[in-house]
This record gives structure tokens, sequence and C-alpha cells, in this order.
């Protein structure tokens, strides 16, 4: 905090997904609403979120559809520590990370935190901390189609580009359809 009170660093962006049932809140929409609960209960305090979206996964695979979706939260927290509380919420809805791109419970994600950029290489090249903004957020429908719902005129702090304009540059083939 600085001396005259916080430092608006600008808004907070999770995207949440999930493609498979889980045995305690059930399919993947159910999930990812469990999920923004539990965030909430983690003290990540949810100041909007975007419709959720159904998305084949990327890369193509046989794998089930995603539900995904964007929220902007609030969080009195550094971005790893902000990272650690998904962590945490993913691990106590089962998440195993295994391989990339798997078929997965639950997956949060930090996309944004205000323009920070961070290569996530952390205190002299020790690692573990998050990349920001997230690395592939710019080339996937199932993250700025919402987003877009939420911010289209979010500014990627290294692109410089919008969201907006990020979304309009997609390729076809990515297939990311709003739920009702």
């Amino acid at each position: 905090m600085g001396k005259g009170g916080p430092v608006f660093i600008g808004p907070v962006f999770i995207g949440l997904g999930a493609n498979l049932d889980s045995p305690v809140h059930g399919p993947p929409r159910a999930t990812c609403e469990a999920a923004l609960a539990a965030l909430a209960a983690a003290g990540v305090r949810i100041l909007r979120r975007a419709r959720w979206y159904r998305s084949a996964p990327v890369p193509s695979s046989d794998q089930p559809w995603f539900v995904n979706g964007v929220a902007e939260v609030a969080a009195d927290l550094a971005p790893a520590e902000l990272l650690a509380r998904l962590h945490a919420v993913e691990d106590a809805f089962g998440r195993v990370r295994r391989d990339r791109d798997e078929a997965r419970v639950l997956d949060l994600d930090l996309l944004a935190h205000g323009d920070r950029v961070d290569d996530g290489l952390g205190n002299g090249g020790a690692g573990g901390g998050p990349v920001l903004p997230h690395p592939r957020l710019h080339l996937r429908a199932f993250v700025l189609l919402p987003l877009c719902e939420l911010a289209p005129d979010w500014v990627h702090p290294v692109l410089g580009r919008t969201a907006r304009d990020l979304a309009a540059d997609l390729p076809p083939d990515q297939v990311a359809e709003p739920l009702e």
C-alpha cells in the first residue's frame, strides 16, 4: 500500500475451466460455480464474471469439451500469493497436475494482475512466480471472449492491444460458445 492508501493496479482477472465431472460438485459448470464460492471463502472477492462458455479443447483432442469463464476479482495479495490460493482451490477440488493440456476437474489461471508484466523467474531467477499476463491468454477464444464481456477495452500490457482487438484476430477454428 502506498502512503495515501491502496495503489490502483488495474483489474485482476482469473480464468476458470473444467471438462471432467467432479465427484463432489458434479458437472463442469457446477464445479466452476462451486470454485467461485470456494475462492470467495478463501478471501478472493469476486467482483463480476462473464457468462460461461462451452469450448473445444485447445489443442484439438478427443477429450470432452470445456466449460470456461473469466472473473474479475479483488484480493489484497501479491500475484504469487493469489496464484497459490487458486492452486489451493484446485487441489481441494481434486485437481492433479500431470500433463499440460490434459482433461481436468478444475483449472484456475491468473490471467492478468493489473498492468503487471512478469516473466515468472522471481527473485534472482529462483522461479516459481506467475508469468503475467498469462502467456497464452491472447491466443485462446475461451479466455478472450468472456474477457471481452467484462473488459473489451482492457489493454494487454505487453502487446499493447485491447481484448476486443485480440479476439478479432483469433483463428476461426477455435470454438467457444456462450452457454444459456
